[in-house]
């Protein structure tokens, strides 16, 4: 089991107040990201639920049982951090080994765990090997394994892939996700990557100085974003936003349309802008236009196979059931 409920959940730094009352509740078995821009919570709610910070005020429930004053090891949960935290003298057997000696769990059942986790991460082959003659990516796997012997409830991950490179990072995000697939146990990820959150979660929470923006699947968030602030945080690239008298044609303050929502024509359109920019991806093709009369830039997403060149003049199209509405207050429009 692995249920975690926050109720009225506040946390203050003297006198600031990081953590505004905050409801949510994490259900047994889901993988839930908490994303957002720096300074916006997403870590010190982590932090709250493993019991490395005190709650100011609130109860944190895990499993049904209040655990706000329960010491963090006590609470069934094993957290994964953005270092590593190896140690350097030690094998990876026995980096992994670490809590269950320290647990005094005997020997027979800690080699069981051991094999268990190595064979999941494919760490098999190096559980005779130090830190130092590992990569980046199997550093980190070390750190997992030594997670996932403790057989916790739920596992707390902050930003563990930030000190990885590109390739590398997109490699544990797919070793992770299918870890969570098998383990089937209830997951936390703290990242700042609104990609990460879209390609790993099964809930998104969306943090913005303490308070919960939105929370829902990856695709709610995207087709749906209930604010201004979710709307041009999640997707990548972002949402095209603007106001003034196109806007007002919609019945709204602020309209919204996705890069891929608009199509490129040579001839007409109903927008007409220059091309800056464009990013050649291969399969896809990232357009910065200028010069549309609607905002300083706007970004169109396109088929790789389209050529443009900087300067061409071209014709946007929007696709008219595709626009996202937004009031006066930067709340969605149904």
């Amino acid at each position: 089991m692995g249920q975690i409920t926050l109720e009225k959940v506040t946390k203050k730094f003297g006198d600031v107040e990081v953590i505004p009352p905050l409801d949510l509740t994490i259900e047994d078995g889901e993988f839930t990201v908490f994303v957002g821009p720096s300074g916006c919570g997403k870590s010190t709610l982590l932090r709250l639920i493993a019991g490395l910070e005190d709650v100011t005020s609130g109860k944190m429930m895990i499993d049904g049982q209040d655990a706000t004053d329960v010491a963090p090891a006590k609470r069934g949960l094993a957290m994964v951090f953005q270092s590593y935290a190896l140690y350097p003298h030690m094998t990876v057997r026995k980096n992994i080994a670490f809590p269950l000696r320290m647990a005094r769990i005997d020997q027979a059942e800690q080699k069981r765990r051991i094999d268990q986790a190595a064979a999941a991460l494919n760490l098999t082959d190096y559980l005779d090997r130090r830190p130092g003659q590992l990569s980046g990516g199997q550093r980190q796997r070390v750190a997992i394994g030594r997670a996932i012997v403790r057989e916790p409830s739920a596992f707390l991950f902050d930003e563990p892939l930030s000190n990885l490179d590109a390739a590398l990072r997109v490699g544990m995000r797919l070793e992770i996700s299918e870890m969570h697939k098998r383990l089937a146990t209830t997951m936390v990820y703290v990242t700042h990557d609104q990609v990460e959150a879209m390609t790993m979660a099964d809930k998104i929470v969306v943090l913005r100085a303490g308070y919960i923006e939105q929370v829902g699947s990856p695709l709610e968030l995207y087709h749906t974003p209930r604010n201004l602030f979710v709307a041009g945080f999640i997707g990548s690239p972002k949402m095209n936003i603007f106001s003034g008298p196109e806007a007002q044609k919609h019945s709204a303050e602020t309209v919204g349309i996705r890069p891929e929502h608009i199509d490129v024509s040579r001839t007409e359109g109903t927008w007409t802008g220059r091309v800056g920019v464009a990013e050649h991806l291969g399969s896809d093709t990232f357009i910065h236009v200028h010069d549309t009369g609607l905002t300083d830039m706007m970004t169109v997403r396109i088929s790789g196979d389209i050529e443009v060149s900087h300067g061409d003049i071209i014709h946007l199209n929007p696709r008219q059931d595709q626009f996202h509405r937004f009031d006066a207050q930067g709340l969605r429009i149904a």
